[in-house]
């Protein structure tokens, strides 16, 4: 018979205690025979569950375990550039194409296991067995790893400008291998002309990924921006650290001298007036100023003097200046071949990277960009051909407006369509600089031409970054016969 006795430590546990050879079972008050047999088998299972695990070598653990432990405690992996390992590789991959997810694995808590020996007593023959106890069965507190607590989702965090320009979703032209190429064909690379013409813009960073984009692949821009040297600025110094020759022109308000004043008189104001509204930031060796726009034809005799004078204030002071800024259809061609004008050409084209004629092209017509070729769009062609015919150098041109209607564009896939035909153009000849198109930002009278404009950036920029042209190499000039380039 068996019965309870306790050890003589009160911090042991209690056992139970088996007599050898006592015949009937007796009783401990309050604990019946059937649950004195129950404990016994329970125990007999621990025992026996407890002898198969310390007889499991701990170094060698189950092969599903042991690739759970490899994989938890492997040794971390730099990532890299490269490609994933293939499905059926074996081995510990060098290269991965990017941070694999975490493995999903639990690591289970456990505890040393503790061999626990039935022992005898010499004495009196008794067997001593554990008895377990609820609050044995209590599993002590574990510490875990407390994770990172997450941002809420409605958090936003602050933007990082991007140092490079975002990523461009199609195949660029590799335009130093297509000018190579043309040159050993006896041609040159000509590039997209086509711009913009700025004024206010609530969007100040609307033009910083084309100009970006363009900059990167050595493409040169045009700019003009009317009292707004911001966009002009950025623009500058993205060019004095690239080298790629962008064109930007600047123009301030208070445009037309007065025709009152004799053209010298006229002209000494009206310089200081637009000398001392020039923007500091901007260099005026850099950005190309332009202080008229459209005058009237029928003075053209007195604009040809004012321009002279004004040419020679311009270079004594360090400045670029772009001449006149004719609307689009003007002047007429004789207009070209008076001797004070004539003179104008000459020192113009004498100078090409300091004076430069403005004018605006353009057809006034949304339906037909053509629309009265070649007397608006392609008028350039007819002050080439009196150069040429004068022995004058052609000079520089800056188209500082280009467009259709002063207030309406055409839809973007024929606006496009549009624009490469008069690439085509202006491609043949490098004294054309560029072309703004009217007109990106705040104005009087325009309607939403500023939001239809803002619809063409991007295409603009991919049909930039994706077209370009081949001219004669100078010497050699382009032909300016207006049939060779109609539509």
């Amino acid at each position: 018979m068996s019965r309870l006795k306790s050890s003589s430590s009160p911090d042991k546990a209690r056992v139970v205690k088996c007599t050898r050879n006592k015949s009937p079972l007796s009783t401990h008050p309050g604990i019946n025979g059937p649950r004195i047999i129950a404990l016994l088998l329970l125990v007999l299972m621990i025992t026996t569950s407890i002898a198969a695990c310390t007889e499991q070598n701990p170094s060698s653990p189950p092969n599903g375990e042991e690739e759970a432990l490899s994989t938890a405690t492997m040794p971390a992996i730099d990532i890299v550039g490269g490609s994933y390992p293939s499905a059926d590789s074996s081995g510990t991959p060098t290269t991965l194409g990017g941070a694999y997810p975490a493995p999903e694995f639990t690591a289970s808590a456990t505890t040393a296991p503790v061999e626990i020996t039935a022992s005898a007593d010499s004495a009196t023959g008794e067997i001593f067995v554990p008895v377990i106890e609820a609050s044995q069965l209590t599993p002590s507190a574990t510490k875990v790893a407390t994770p990172t607590a997450l941002p809420p989702e409605n958090s936003i965090a602050e933007p990082t400008p991007p140092a490079e320009p975002s990523p461009t979703p199609f195949a660029t032209v590799d335009f130093a291998a297509a000018q190579t190429s043309l040159l050993e064909q006896g041609r040159e690379l000509a590039t997209v002309k086509h711009g913009f013409h700025v004024t206010l813009m609530e969007d100040k960073t609307l033009l910083e990924d084309w100009m970006a984009r363009l900059d990167e692949a050595g493409v040169p821009f045009f700019l003009k921006a009317v009292n707004n040297a911001e966009p002009l600025y950025q623009a500058q110094e993205m060019m004095k650290k690239s080298g790629v020759p962008h064109v930007l022109v600047y123009r301030a308000v208070g445009d037309l001298p007065n025709y009152n004043l004799s053209p010298k008189e006229a002209a000494s104001q009206h310089w200081i007036l637009h000398r001392d509204q020039f923007p500091p930031e901007l260099d005026p060796s850099v950005v190309w100023l332009e202080t008229i726009n459209e005058p009237d034809r029928l003075r053209s005799e007195w604009l040809a003097e004012f321009a002279l004078e004004t040419a020679r204030l311009a270079m004594a002071d360090g400045f670029r200046w772009a001449a006149f800024g004719w609307a689009a259809g003007e002047p007429e061609p004789e207009h070209w071949q008076s001797p004070a004008m004539l003179e104008f050409l000459r020192l113009a084209g004498e100078n090409p990277d300091r004076l430069a004629i403005a004018l605006h092209e353009g057809s006034g017509s949304v339906e037909d960009a053509a629309f009265d070729y070649p007397f608006r769009t392609g008028r350039f062609l007819k002050l080439f051909e009196i150069a040429d015919q004068h022995g004058i150098p052609r000079p520089t041109v800056l188209i500082t407006e280009w467009g259709w209607a002063y207030d309406d564009i055409p839809p973007v896939d024929e606006a496009i369509a549009d624009i490469e035909w008069a690439s085509r153009l202006y491609a043949p000849f490098p004294e054309v600089k560029g072309a703004a198109i009217w007109n990106l930002g705040i104005g009087c009278c325009f309607g939403n031409v500023s939001e239809q404009v803002r619809e063409l950036i991007d295409p603009l920029t991919e049909f930039t970054l994706t077209h370009y042209f081949d001219r004669p190499i100078p010497p050699q000039k382009a032909s300016t016969d207006p049939e060779l380039y109609r539509p």
